[in-house]
């Protein structure tokens, strides 16, 4: 659904096209509002190719997409956003330019219910372990996605696919690149998932969502890639950090407690008359 937006989608890609090749595909999963249904004969009338699908939700509508794509990159844009020219005019070439980068990922600017840039941060392994900092709209070779099965369509938690797909690329070697520029704006809206999930720092923070509780897989992807040995560092990291928050979360029960405070009230005229007995010798 969410028709409406799909004509400001689409302008955006139109204004950014210039002399580039640049093949569109549209793919309506399950869209029922008549006006959505409208707006899709349109832009089909107007020469774009549209595939309608039964609702299979995102992974499976991008996969239809992606596996109908003649193109060796890929570049996915939700309907509700709106493309810049970054990645057509700078990303284009730097993976040409540069056969080792296989993603390559930019900022965006915020609309709607809320508005700024959201500065994303240079790739770290272990940082995507811990958080999916890269949206969707990320422009990557299709044989990537061929190599890693596509994004998963069994996946229980809406909003993690990506996570998933980007920690999958990783395990298979690919690399990433950040371009530090506006790639595209991302439409925030009351319902949206990130206006749920992300910060006032602009920093996805899913504080609500426990990795190895939202998906066995996830978990299990994170433990697979911990087991290659270059990783060891990384897993020595990740188990410090693990030890770390237990042992403040510790910390704060034994501070609450009614012993602790109980034990501070009564050491309090013990220290005060030593603090005391200082300050005069």
């Amino acid at each position: 659904n969410h028709g409406v937006m799909l004509r400001e989608a689409l302008a955006s890609v139109e204004e950014v096209r210039n002399e580039n090749l640049l093949e569109v595909i549209i793919v309506d999963d399950g869209s029922s509002d008549a006006e959505t249904i409208r707006i899709l004969k349109e832009v089909t009338d107007a020469g774009y190719k549209v595939v309608s699908q039964p609702n299979l939700r995102v992974s499976a509508a991008r996969n239809t997409g992606i596996r109908l794509a003649n193109g060796e990159f890929i570049l996915p844009l939700d309907n509700d956003n709106r493309l810049r020219d970054v990645y057509l005019k700078e990303g284009v070439k730097l993976l040409k330019d540069n056969p080792g980068i296989g993603v390559i990922y930019a900022d965006a600017e915020y609309f709607g219910e809320k508005t700024g840039r959201w500065h994303v941060q240079e790739f770290d392994l272990l940082s995507l372990i811990r958080k999916n900092f890269i949206d969707a709209c990320a422009l990557y070779r299709k044989a990537l996605w061929e190599q890693v099965g596509g994004y998963d369509e069994q996946m229980p938690w809406m909003g993690l696919e990506d996570w998933d797909f980007w920690l999958r690329v990783a395990c298979h070697g690919g690399s990433f690149f950040h371009l530090p520029e506006i790639g595209f704006e991302y439409r925030v809206r009351a319902d949206s998932l990130i206006a749920r999930t992300i910060g006032f720092d602009g920093r996805v923070a899913r504080e609500d969502l426990n990795l190895v509780e939202a998906s066995p897989r996830l978990a299990k992807l994170i433990d697979y890639i911990f087991s290659h040995p270059e990783m060891a560092f990384y897993k020595w990291v990740r188990e410090t950090d693990e030890e770390v928050q237990r042992l403040r979360g510790q910390l704060r029960i034994v501070e609450t407690s009614y012993s602790y405070r109980l034990g501070r009230a009564l050491l309090a005229p013990p220290r005060l008359l030593r603090k005391l007995w200082r300050r005069s010798h």
